[in-house]
């Protein structure tokens, strides 16, 4: 099973925590509490990201959790028609697939810097031997990344 799908329960009773945290928004010292809880919100978010194939609704999923929870932080609902780029401009949030993807791309920097006898070089080398099923292949990890631009990178 992916590994945002098993954390997509844990979300949603998230979000029932952000309504008992929200009351504190008015103090400094609630408002440096949500902080806190937001980066903690987002290491758990981002944890064994370096492994995930996300998919589009996936990546849809992520962007939600994270801006249901900015929006909390802020205390603006739905109905106010707040963009999410004003909000993420008014926290100073990044997008979360944008992370993401900029930790893929450096975990996939650190494993082409590595000897080869070890087990993630060699994991990423592998070609395995026989025929795939008929129909459309499953989106591998390495499928997200260009080879060409990254070896490319490497002789300039």
């Amino acid at each position: 099973m992916h590994s945002v799908t098993l954390w997509y329960p844990f979300l949603q009773s998230l979000s029932k925590c952000q309504c008992r945290i929200r009351p504190c928004y008015d103090y400094q010292a609630g408002l440096y509490l949500i902080y806190k809880v937001y980066i903690c919100i987002q290491i758990v978010l981002k944890f064994g990201s370096e492994a995930w194939v996300l998919k589009k609704r996936e990546e849809q999923r992520l962007e939600a959790a994270q801006m249901t929870f900015l929006r909390h932080l802020l205390g603006i609902t739905k109905p106010d028609k707040e963009k999410n780029q004003c909000i993420r401009e008014k926290t100073g949030a990044e997008n979360i697939v944008k992370e993401i993807k900029q930790y893929q791309e450096k975990w996939l920097q650190h494993i082409q810097r590595m000897d080869t006898n070890r087990i993630p070089k060699q994991a990423l080398q592998y070609k395995p031997k026989g025929r795939r099923h008929e129909g459309r292949p499953r989106k591998r990890w390495r499928d997200q990344f260009h080879f060409e631009d990254t070896r490319n990178r490497n002789q300039t």
